[in-house]
Formats: structure tokens, C-alpha cells, sequence
């Protein structure tokens, strides 16, 4: 497994292919579910960190807030800005490794959505997210995470699933190794075959909440889907935390 294995990954069309059911009405939805438990104002400053293609910054653009997308990828960055343009909208997007990211800008609200953290080998560097996202929010900003749930991930994890159409193949193997969920996804179009790796640290869900107290954060709500169930360690898919900077 390669150290740094979303450099390559991110920065490839087939991404957008695996990943394509993630969609603009599966963003809506997100976004809804969030905005309805934050008071956030007109205007509002927002930092999406990891944003991918753009599809949660462009729409919390179109409801008028004042929006910062942050990406390592060029190629799903690139993505983000055409849409935007398509659109008319005026959003900031910044090509960075979220570990190095800075800015003098403060924020409303931070969101980290889709599984974006865990990606690195430490735990300092996986938790530089808290970290950075605490340090960049206005006094009584937000940060919301969304991250799987371990013991659910565990407890249901697909091992093999295949997928195909007249253009590709696509095979995904799935397997957790030393606290880590690694997938092998394989490619194969006009009888050509590539291969990509996804690797994410598995952190329990108490442990989260532990270290973002840690780092300053007061706990609002935690929820176990976009639909708003609350959260329970065992039979949530997602752990979604919305926090507060208290000061």
C-alpha cells in the first residue's frame, strides 16, 4: 500500500467513475440536513475542507454563503472550478494537503464531508484536521465532521463487489488490516486493467469525541445518517459530530 496513495487516485478520472453515485442530489440532501441545525448568517464565511469536486461548495454557494474549497487534488479541483463557472459562482478554490493548509481568513463553519479524514499513516497528522479547523473558525464557528462508524464498517464490511457497463469493469476488494480499511479498486476498460488503493485509519467513535475535546470543541449533536437519527455506536453507518468553538 502506498504511503501517500490519494495523490495518484484523486487525480484520476476514474475517481469520478467509482465514485459518480455520489451525486448532486445526495449533496442537496447533506446540505439541507446540516444547514437546519446551524444558525448561520447571510454571508456566512464557510471552509470546505477536502472538497473534492466541488459538489458541497457550490451548492452552499448558491444559497448565498461565502464559500472556500481546499483540495490536494488538481484534477478534482479543476472539476470544482468548471462547475462553478457554469454556474456564475464566485468560489475560492485552493489547491493544498489540508496538513499544510494556512489561512488568514476565519470561518463560520468548517466542514470535513465523505470520509475525508484518516487518510495519513500518524494519528498527529490525521489529527492536524482538529487542530487546523479549530485554529481557522470565528468565535461560536462550526465544524462538522463526517467520518463511517467504526463498529458498523466492521461489522458489515463488503469484501469483493463488481460493478460494470458497456465502457469498463469495475472490482472492488475490501479488507481491514491493522486498524485500517484497505480497498483495491481495479479498473479494467477495452481489455486494459488499472489498479488504485484506498487505505483510512479506523478510529473508534469515542476516541473522536475525546480528541475533539481535546482540541477545544464542544459537542452539539451527534447524528448516525443525513437523515437526522442520533447516533448509536453499534447501528449507525456514519459518525457525523457537529461542533462549536466556544470562544
Amino acid at each position: 500500500m502506498k504511503k501517500d496513495w490519494f495523490v495518484e487516485w484523486f487525480n484520476t478520472d476514474e475517481y469520478l467513475n467509482v465514485y459518480k453515485h455520489r451525486n448532486e442530489s445526495d449533496a442537496e440532501c447533506h446540505i439541507r440536513f446540516l444547514l437546519s441545525k446551524i444558525n448561520l448568517t447571510p454571508k456566512a464565511s464557510i471552509l470546505d475542507l477536502a472538497c473534492g469536486s466541488g459538489r458541497h461548495s457550490i451548492l452552499l454557494s448558491k444559497l448565498g454563503f461565502n464559500v472556500t474549497g481546499v483540495d490536494l487534488s488538481e484534477r478534482l479541483l479543476t472539476e470544482a472550478k468548471n462547475s462553478a463557472e457554469k454556474e456564475n459562482l464566485k468560489i475560492e478554490f485552493i489547491q493544498s494537503d489540508i496538513r499544510e493548509f494556512s489561512s488568514e481568513k476565519k470561518f463560520d463553519l468548517i466542514v470535513n464531508l465523505f470520509t475525508s479524514f484518516g487518510y495519513f499513516e500518524t494519528d498527529k497528522e490525521n489529527f492536524l484536521l482538529f487542530q487546523k479547523a479549530y485554529s481557522l473558525l470565528n468565535p461560536n464557528g462550526y465544524f462538522v465532521l463526517d467520518y463511517f462508524n467504526k463498529n458498523h464498517l466492521e461489522k458489515n464490511l463488503i469484501g469483493y463487489s463488481e460493478e460494470s457497463n458497456e465502457n469498463y469493469i469495475i472490482k472492488q476488494e475490501r479488507e481491514i488490516v491493522d486498524q485500517r480499511v484497505n480497498k483495491k479498486i481495479t479498473i479494467i476498460r477495452n481489455g486494459n486493467s488499472k489498479v488504485y488503493f484506498e487505505s483510512i485509519k479506523l478510529y473508534e467513535s469515542n476516541f473522536l469525541i475525546l480528541k475533539l475535546k481535546e482540541f477545544g470543541f464542544e459537542i452539539i449533536n451527534l447524528f448516525g445518517d443525513f437523515l437526522g437519527n442520533e447516533f448509536d455506536e453499534i447501528s449507525s453507518p456514519r459518525f457525523i459530530a457537529l461542533c462549536k468553538k466556544n470562544n
